[in-house]
C-alpha cells in the first residue's frame, strides 16, 4: 500500500517543512500573478498593474520567509510543494488559467488569497506546538495582508473608469470572438437548411428521409462554416480573436441551427412532425432576432422583421418546391 502514502499529511509536517511549503507556495502564487499580468497587459493595463503589484507583494513575503528559514534551519530549503501534501489547496493548471475571462481572473486572485488564509488558520487551530501555531498564525495574517494590499493596489491602478473601459473591452472581444461567428452560423444553419429540409419533406412525405437530409445538410453546413470562419481570418490584425474559437462557434451554431428543425422529423407522423418543425423554425428566428438586439444593438423590431421575413420566404420556397 505504499502508493497511498506518497502524499504527506499536513499535520505530520515538521516546522521546517511547513516553512518550506510556505516559501514554494509563495513562489508559485507570484508566478501565477505575473502570468496574469503578462496575459492582460496589452488589453487590460490597469488590471495587469494590479497583478504585477500582487506578485511583488508575494516576493516580499517569500523573502521574509526565506530569511526566517535561514535563521532557524539554515540555507538549505527542503523541496516540498503543494502537490506533496494531502489536503493542501491546489491551483488551476496553466491551461485552465488561460481560459479564464477578465472577471474570472479577478475572482480567482481573490479566492487564492482567501483560500490560503483559511488553510493556515485551520492548520493553526489543529496544532498544539506553540512555535508551529505561531508560525501558521503569522502565515494566515500575511495572507490577510495580501488581500488588503490587493485592495490598495486595485484602488491605485483600477479606478471605476478604468474598470469600465476594461469590462467594455472584454465584452467587445467576447462579441467578436464568440457572438458574431456564432450568430452568423445560427443564421446560416437555421435559414439555409430550410429549403432542402422542407422541400424533401413535402416531396417525399417520408419523415425518416427528411430527417437524414436535414442531418446531412446541417452537419455539412456546420463543417463548411466552421472551416471558412477559421481560415478567413487569423485574428492578428482584425483583433477578432482565436480562429479556432471562432470556427468552433460558427460551426457548432450552424449545425444546431439546422438540426433544430430536422429533429422533429424523428416523429413518425408527417403532419405532426411538420407542424413541430415549423414551430421550431419560428423559435429559432426569434432567438436570432433576440441575439442581434442584445449583443449587436440592432433594434428588436427591425431585427425580427428582417430575420422572420427572410426565414418565412425561404420556408415557403422549400414547401412550394417540394409540393411541385
Amino acid at each position: 500500500m505504499r502508493f497511498l502514502t506518497q502524499r504527506k499529511r499536513f499535520d505530520d509536517l515538521s516546522e521546517q517543512e511547513i516553512l518550506a511549503l510556505a516559501i514554494s507556495s509563495g513562489e508559485d502564487d507570484a508566478q501565477i500573478y505575473r502570468g496574469y499580468a503578462e496575459r492582460l497587459r496589452s488589453d487590460y493595463p490597469g488590471t495587469a498593474a494590479v497583478f504585477e503589484g500582487m506578485a511583488q507583494e508575494e516576493d516580499v513575503h517569500r523573502q521574509r520567509l526565506i530569511d526566517l528559514h535561514q535563521t532557524r534551519f539554515g540555507a538549505t530549503i527542503p523541496l516540498i510543494r503543494r502537490e506533496h501534501v494531502a489536503g493542501f489547496y491546489a491551483r488551476r493548471p496553466v491551461w485552465l488559467q488561460e481560459a479564464l475571462t477578465l472577471a474570472q481572473v479577478r475572482t480567482e486572485a481573490t479566492a487564492m488569497e482567501k483560500q490560503a488564509e483559511r488553510f493556515y488558520l485551520a492548520a493553526a487551530a489543529r496544532t498544539t506546538d506553540a512555535e508551529t501555531r505561531k508560525l501558521l498564525g503569522n502565515l494566515a495574517a500575511a495572507e490577510a495582508g495580501h488581500q488588503d494590499a490587493a485592495d490598495s493596489l486595485e484602488q491605485a491602478h483600477l479606478d471605476q473608469d478604468t474598470r469600465d473601459r476594461e469590462d467594455g473591452t472584454e465584452r467587445r472581444q467576447f462579441i467578436l470572438t464568440w457572438v458574431q461567428p456564432g450568430l452568423a452560423g445560427l443564421m446560416d444553419g437555421s435559414v439555409s437548411t430550410l429549403a432542402p429540409i422542407f422541400a424533401t419533406a413535402f416531396a417525399t412525405q417520408d419523415t425518416w428521409t427528411t430527417f437524414l437530409v436535414g442531418v446531412a445538410a446541417s452537419v455539412g453546413a456546420g463543417i463548411s462554416m466552421g472551416f471558412t470562419e477559421a481560415a478567413s481570418d487569423d485574428g492578428e490584425l482584425s483583433g477578432r480573436g482565436s480562429p479556432l474559437k471562432r470556427g468552433l462557434a460558427s460551426g457548432i451554431m450552424t449545425t444546431l441551427g439546422g438540426l433544430g428543425h430536422a429533429l422533429p422529423y424523428l416523429i413518425p407522423d408527417f403532419w405532426t412532425a411538420t407542424v413541430v418543425a415549423v414551430a421550431v423554425v419560428f423559435v429559432e428566428l426569434w432567438a436570432i432576432a433576440w441575439i442581434q438586439n442584445k449583443y449587436m444593438e440592432t433594434p428588436f423590431f427591425r431585427a425580427a422583421m428582417q430575420v422572420v421575413l427572410g426565414g418565412a420566404l425561404v420556408l415557403a420556397a422549400g414547401i412550394l418546391i417540394g409540393s411541385g
